[in-house]
């Protein structure tokens, strides 16, 4: 199983945290933690058609874009993306998703709350954990 997350930054931070979880991840699938950034980017005078040039080349496979107008679901719905053999999590910029890039794939929001892009790449990479827990029988989602 290839579990990609593909995310527009310039400037990684909480790699630490984020690569504790792609370790533990490990033995239920490959987990990638990709960081995108096009010099082309800091000029754009539209900021979401850019992300989607950036990401299109990546949409193969189940794709789940991370969107605060996306669907809440628990853990255990969750863990039902890994029922796919290539699953990519996208995670826009400050400015989030084209409308057409939206339809690539499924739309989900981790929180109700706002929050940085950082912040919610660390809950994320956690959820992956946990959904994988879930579905190879694992103890850590309980």
């Amino acid at each position: 199983m290839q579990i990609n997350v593909y995310s527009i930054e310039k400037k990684e931070d909480f790699t630490k945290e984020i690569n504790e979880f792609i370790k533990k991840s490990k033995p239920f699938g490959n987990v990638k933690n990709i960081t995108l950034y096009s010099k082309n980017l800091a000029k754009s005078t539209t900021p979401k058609k850019e992300y989607s040039k950036i990401f299109e080349k990546y949409t193969n496979g189940f794709n789940i874009i991370l969107s605060p107008e996306g669907k809440l679901i628990d853990s255990f719905e969750f863990s039902k993306f890994f029922e796919h053999s290539c699953v990519n999590f996208f995670i826009a910029g400050a400015f989030g998703f084209e409308e057409n890039f939206k339809k690539n794939g499924k739309l989900i929001s981790l929180s109700p709350l706002t929050m940085s892009h950082k912040i919610a790449k660390i809950m994320l990479f956690e959820q992956i954990y946990r959904g994988l827990s879930i579905k190879n029988n694992h103890p850590y989602h309980k």
